[in-house]
């Protein structure tokens, strides 16, 4: 019974702080509401032209998942290099499951042409 005031407490600490720190937030932020300049956005001090508000394609998407996807495979293949020499050789195979399965999501994702740039 112990075990589970432990979950509960836990989870009011982390309750407490989300609320205490969105809380600290709001009273110390910025109040005044009447500056016009306050709500425009720039980049490096300059005024921006135009909408601020373009679409990028869908291309940089897809990239930035790719990216993604496969700099979390490295740091799955450097922490199974770590500790390779304990694994045996149901690691080693596990990891060339893993790898075939994100190689052929690759396959897949290049005969579709989703890495051609237009």
């Amino acid at each position: 019974m112990t075990g589970i005031w432990y979950v509960v407490g836990f989870a009011f600490a982390a309750g407490s702080f989300t609320f205490v720190t969105f809380g600290a937030a709001w009273l110390i932020s910025h109040r005044n509401r009447g500056d016009v300049h306050k709500g425009l956005p720039y980049e490096s001090g300059i005024d921006t032209y135009g909408d601020t508000h373009g679409r990028f394609g869908l291309s940089f998407y897809i990239y930035a998942l790719l990216f993604v996807a496969f700099d979390i495979e490295v740091v799955f293949i450097y922490l199974w290099a770590v500790v390779f020499r304990d694994l045996l050789l149901g690691g080693f195979i596990s990891m060339l499951i893993f790898v075939a399965i994100l190689l052929l999501g690759l396959a897949y994702a290049w005969r579709k042409g989703v890495l051609n740039w237009r």
